[in-house]
């Protein structure tokens, strides 16, 4: 952390956001039996993972991890799944990631996973900072945050304190 940063959500925060998305994920969820919570490497699968480990505990929904590998770089190019498509057809899904930033990284991903039917499709990020390229949105966010174009938002979801900086 430099000395310009500045601490935007600390482990406690969170953690809160974490468990209030896993409600949310839930009460959209309700009547399902199975949700997919599809995670982009490397923060946002760790994120599925911990949405995944509330929600396991706050309803009876099977919960099934995917890792979404995009090159951030270059999203268009082919983006890699752990799971086959016919393994989350026709199922809900929930793409999840740390910041929503231009909304490219969303886009891509979104675009993966419309070609197979799907009874349902969200988004989930922890942190929402309102600089969309395109027409993507976070249907589960933990902070909306305005901030200026060169600032940066790091995420840091492993080891003992978590936290959300504005760099």
């Amino acid at each position: 952390m430099t000395a310009s940063s500045n601490i935007i959500l600390n482990h406690t925060e969170i953690n809160h956001k974490i468990r209030r998305i896993a409600f949310q994920i839930y009460e959209s969820n309700m009547d399902e039996t199975e949700v997919i919570l599809a995670g982009i490497d490397s923060n946002g699968y760790i994120l599925a993972k911990k949405l995944k480990l509330v929600l396991q505990k706050i309803s009876d929904i099977n919960v099934s991890l995917c890792k979404v590998s995009i090159d951030k770089k270059n999203p268009w190019q082919e983006i890699k799944t752990s799971m086959d498509p016919e393994d989350y057809k026709n199922k809900s899904i929930v793409l999840v990631d740390d910041v929503l930033n231009s909304g490219t990284t969303l886009i891509y991903g979104v675009k993966h996973f419309l070609n197979v039917p799907l009874k349902q499709f969200k988004t989930a990020v922890l942190v929402n900072r309102n600089h969309k390229k395109y027409p993507v949105k976070a249907d589960y966010k933990g902070i909306s945050l305005s901030t200026s174009l060169h600032e940066h938002v790091n995420v840091i979801l492993e080891g003992k304190n978590f936290e959300a900086v504005l760099e």
